[in-house]
């Protein structure tokens, strides 16, 4: 019988993030994938010139397959305001071009005293997987996490817009969630059990 291609392997992530590298890793595990960041291929940062978090994410896939020799993944995510049209969307972590504080300050700028009910927002995720650097149907995964946009931040955990973006189901903010419940209810989180699921059956 011909081995699994997906088990007992390396991958390569599209991502020096730590805290993705370890979330990642531990939901592949069972399937004995090794998730391996890009940094020690010296991949380098490509641009995202996509116009959509699925191009962007292949974007970075391609690029770390192509470097590595590997099989890769890539994630894209950012942060859905319906009031703003979908803004900042795949421009979520330059929106304001200096960081995460000046990011959720703008976003407060931005929409100002808009009423509660019209502060509908989600993040998204997409996960991508690629076999070579030409992989012609690669997995894409997406997933969301609906919320509301609170009128100042709260809590301090988390990162980026975690502390403006408010959770109904548990009445708080993400930065106010304990992480290990972020983690099973994120958008990044719901992403990563799709891809779990896809790969297994692949």
């Amino acid at each position: 019988m011909m081995a699994d291609p997906v088990r007992a392997q390396s991958v390569v992530l599209a991502s020096g993030n730590a805290g993705k590298l370890r979330e990642l890793g531990e939901v592949l595990a069972p399937l004995g994938v090794t998730l391996i960041p890009q940094s020690e291929f010296n991949v380098p940062e490509v641009e995202e010139n996509g116009l959509s978090f699925v191009e962007n994410a292949i974007i970075k896939a391609r690029a770390a397959a192509e470097h590595s020799g590997l099989p890769a993944i890539a994630d894209d995510s950012g942060l859905e305001v319906d009031f703003l049209n979908g803004a900042p969307g795949i421009y979520s972590a330059r929106y304001s071009g200096a960081g995460d504080e000046a990011n959720n300050t703008l976003l407060l700028k931005t929409l100002g005293d808009t009423p509660e009910a019209q502060r509908s927002a989600r993040f998204q995720c997409v996960l991508v997987y690629m076999r070579h650097a030409t992989d012609p149907t690669p997995l894409v995964c997406q997933a969301s996490w609906e919320g509301f946009i609170l009128f100042e931040a709260r809590g301090t955990h988390g990162f980026g817009y975690d502390p403006l973006f408010y959770v109904p189901e548990h009445q708080c903010s993400s930065a106010e969630l304990p992480r290990e419940l972020k983690n099973r209810i994120s958008h990044r989180a719901k992403a990563s059990a799709l891809l779990y699921e896809a790969l297994r059956q692949r």
